[in-house]
């Protein structure tokens, strides 16, 4: 499918799953080369940058929430940009984008004409995949919180996984923006040095790359709460462990003199103390509970209880 926006000296030309056909007669109107058409045919596993005279292609893979899941999956977009155009080809439905055409959609019905130039689209486009992918760690972040409340309520056995999990999708999203640094910023430079959208274009690259540095910083510094919430739920964990070790601990010492004392007196061997005593039970029962005061100040003077 292809949507085109008409702006002030341009034209932002968007495929969404393009046949071959729709490939090669775009590639022919605005007279790019077969080489770069051959990366757009098929998807491109790595980012890539090339050029020729005219144009220069830039293919970037951002990251995305599944629709049936929290896992991050990886959505490619090629972007070719001359003087007077943008084109982009993506092979799945990318919201940041479908948002963006939908506001030119929304400027175009009510002002007639889009004021925009290449540069400026260009920029705006950028600008939404980057707030698209800020939105989402926002999102983990705010479960993050939660996460935390719960875990110091003491739910630290059930918040292990949602810590993995958030800790995972922001390793995930560091590791594909950092593939976007080298590639990016060789593509913002070819673009200044090719001028085409003259002196102003620098600042504009600038911006671009500074949303990359900045999601980038937010997501490493969320990676490292994730890391430090792990760390203090696993000592939350141990120290639970260790209280139960400890109750378990107390409860054994109280229960085996008495269990000692309750077989001894049970084994009705000749010579057992009290065999014959009609208060046996009761001068037994006395021996038990006093057994049960020292034990009780023994772990009272040791302070483990």
């Amino acid at each position: 499918m292809i949507s085109r926006y008409e702006y002030e000296g341009g034209v932002w030309v968007d495929l969404e799953r393009p046949s071959e056909d729709e490939v090669r007669e775009v590639l022919r109107q605005y007279g790019i080369s077969d080489r770069m058409g051959t990366e757009l045919l098929s998807p491109t596993p790595i980012p890539l940058v090339a050029g020729d005279t005219g144009a220069v292609l830039l293919v970037l893979h951002f990251p995305a929430p599944r629709e049936d899941a929290e896992d991050i999956k990886s959505q490619e977009i090629d972007f070719i940009v001359g003087a007077g155009f943008i084109i982009t080809v993506r092979y799945e439905l990318v919201t940041s984008l479908h948002h963006l055409k939908k506001l030119l959609e929304t400027e175009a019905v009510i002002d007639g004409a889009l004021t925009l130039s290449t540069d400026v689209l260009l920029e705006l486009l950028f600008a939404h995949l980057y707030t698209s992918i800020r939105d989402h760690v926002t999102h983990s972040a705010d479960r993050l919180d939660r996460v935390e409340k719960e875990m110091f309520n003491g739910r630290e056995h059930q918040t292990v996984r949602a810590i993995s999990d958030s800790s995972r999708d922001f390793l995930h999203l560091e590791a594909t923006l950092l593939n976007h640094e080298e590639p990016l910023v060789r593509f913002l430079k070819t673009l200044s040095e090719r001028n085409f959208f003259g002196s102003s274009f620098e600042e504009r690259a600038a911006r671009i790359a500074a949303d990359r540095v900045h999601v980038t910083h937010l997501i490493r510094t969320y990676r490292a709460v994730a890391t430090e919430l792990r760390e203090t739920n696993k000592g939350l964990v141990e120290i639970r462990q260790n209280e139960i070790m400890k109750t378990l601990t107390v409860m054994t010492i109280v229960v085996l003199p008495l269990e000692l004392t309750a077989f001894i007196f049970g084994m009705h061997a000749p010579g057992t103390p009290l065999l014959e005593n009609p208060n046996a039970f009761w001068i037994i029962l006395a021996i038990m509970i006093a057994m049960c005061g020292v034990v009780a100040i023994f772990l009272s003077r040791k302070r483990w209880i």
